[in-house]
């Protein structure tokens, strides 16, 4: 079984450097329990190159179903059939923001292979039970996260208020934020802000290649 420091990539080892005896920590405090997602999988937004980074999306903590959870804020797996209310939002505001199809699935691992950083603020939750490890330390984690991109200019996608707790660490002319695409709050503001045309656009202001955010098996809309 790999560690979550050797999930790591070795980027992100050196910038959470002083941080990896509280990751040990935690894992520690995991062993032999029942949470998600699987272990291997925990630390998958970290297994990104540093200097690839280029856009953070932050959620809140994994869903806390066993076929859902993936290591990457709001994804799914591929062959899940039934999407989740919160990402069939984010997938409603894509096709609304650039006039595309909806995606074919709810596997959002060709964000993340771009530098699209998706992290959850806590890693981790008891199965079937949201926000259960918010008492563990993750977040010293993820704010260093946050404060480390930040520094690198990465442009920061804060979605509701428990991302908006990383406002802080980013430049103003670099955080794209709303209410949260849950359907409780989508109405409030998530729907129309147009995060995705919105961050291609500041990445071109850059100099930086734009996030292809609907593969090319998904046909623009008519």
């Amino acid at each position: 079984m790999t560690s979550f420091r050797s999930q790591l990539h070795p980027s992100w080892a050196q910038a959470l450097q002083d941080l990896l005896p509280l990751l040990d920590g935690i894992e520690k405090s995991l062993l032999g329990k029942n949470y998600l997602p699987s272990h291997e999988n925990v630390m998958k937004a970290f297994s990104l190159d540093l200097d690839k980074c280029k856009v953070l999306i932050v959620g809140q903590d994994p869903y806390p179903t066993a076929e859902h959870a993936m290591g990457l804020s709001f994804s799914v797996p591929a062959q899940v059939t039934k999407i989740p209310p919160t990402l069939r939002n984010i997938f409603k505001e894509l096709q609304s923001d650039l006039s595309v199809s909806q995606p074919i699935n709810g596997d959002l691992t060709h964000w993340h292979e771009q530098g699209v950083v998706m992290l959850n603020r806590t890693l981790t939750c008891v199965a079937g039970e949201s926000n259960s490890h918010t008492n563990l330390g993750w977040s010293q984690i993820t704010d260093r996260c946050a404060q480390v991109l930040g520094e690198r200019g990465v442009i920061g996608i804060l979605w509701g208020k428990s991302a908006a707790e990383l406002v802080k660490f980013f430049a103003t002319d670099k955080i794209i934020a709303s209410a949260h695409p849950s359907p409780l709050s989508a109405y409030r503001g998530f729907f129309g802000s147009k995060p995705f045309s919105g961050a291609n656009r500041l990445l071109s202001n850059d100099g930086k290649a734009e996030i292809i955010w609907i593969k090319k098996n998904s046909a623009p809309q008519h």
